[in-house]
């Protein structure tokens, strides 16, 4: 959750970000274990937005830079990127732009954005989505939790990925971006899903859970999973990317609208 008096302290500094390099912000919303769900009570604000600049901006035989990474000393962490750059990478199916659009923590919103919610279907690339996911739980898995002493916020960060791998394959859409949502509706299992959810409540109660023992449950879970997705992925079909047409005529409107 985010307080009132962060809600505007974040919107004050997104109004500052517009001014100081002369763009619109179209869309701004947490990110991170805020949005997943799953903050602790320190947690950092991860806030992503999508900005468009002048059209003049764009008239240049010049390559520019296209995104913004800003790290306040409030906890607060702002970064954004170009509008073209979000739709080169929304007809690429990239999940963290889908989970952007999809998160419950809005804080600002052009009405144009629900167009690219609607596109969704006809870019949405299951291969490449469940691609992501499996590098990230792989990843963290094997950094941090095949020790005997593992740090106990890093099963969240094996855990959601691999539940959005299982929410592709058994829905073939984006997963939604609430951690219980998929732990309600894809762990069947009663013991493990206690084990997942004394493990959240430790970490969502304290400012930051500490290292423990590993436990089995979860990991022999994870590791099978992550060894099926493993095999999985290779034997769907490869998509080729859509037309950019729909895109484009998007960024058209959404350019002309603003300016």
């Amino acid at each position: 959750m985010v307080s009132k008096q962060v809600h505007l302290l974040i919107q004050a500094e997104l109004a500052k970000l517009e001014q100081q390099y002369d763009i619109k912000i179209l869309y701004a919303v947490e990110s991170g274990s805020r949005a997943w769900g799953f903050e602790s009570t320190n947690s950092d604000y991860d806030v992503r937005y999508i900005y468009v600049h002048k059209p003049e901006w764009y008239l240049s035989i010049d390559d520019k830079k296209d995104s913004h990474e800003v790290i306040l000393p409030n906890d607060i962490d702002l970064a954004g990127w170009e509008l073209r750059k979000a739709l080169r990478l929304f007809r690429k199916s990239n999940p963290p732009l889908l989970e952007w659009l999809k998160s419950h923590i809005v804080y600002k919103e052009s009405s144009d954005i629900q167009i690219l919610r609607y596109l969704h279907d006809l870019y949405f690339n299951p291969k490449s989505c469940i691609y992501h996911y499996l590098h990230m739980a792989k990843g963290n898995y094997d950094e941090y939790l095949k020790k005997d002493s593992v740090k106990l916020k890093r099963y969240f960060y094996v855990l959601r990925p691999i539940l959005c791998c299982e929410w592709i394959e058994k829905y073939n859409n984006s997963p939604p971006i609430l951690f219980h949502s998929l732990v309600d509706t894809l762990v069947k299992d009663i013991d493990l899903r206690y084990s997942i959810e004394n493990l959240l409540i430790q970490k969502k109660q304290s400012e930051e859970i500490d290292y423990g023992p590993r436990i089995p449950i979860i990991n022999n879970f994870l590791q099978e999973r992550i060894d099926y997705y493993s095999r999985y992925v290779k034997d769907l079909p490869k998509q080729n990317h859509p037309l950019s047409d729909s895109l484009d005529k998007f960024f058209r409107t959404i350019l002309y609208a603003n300016w």
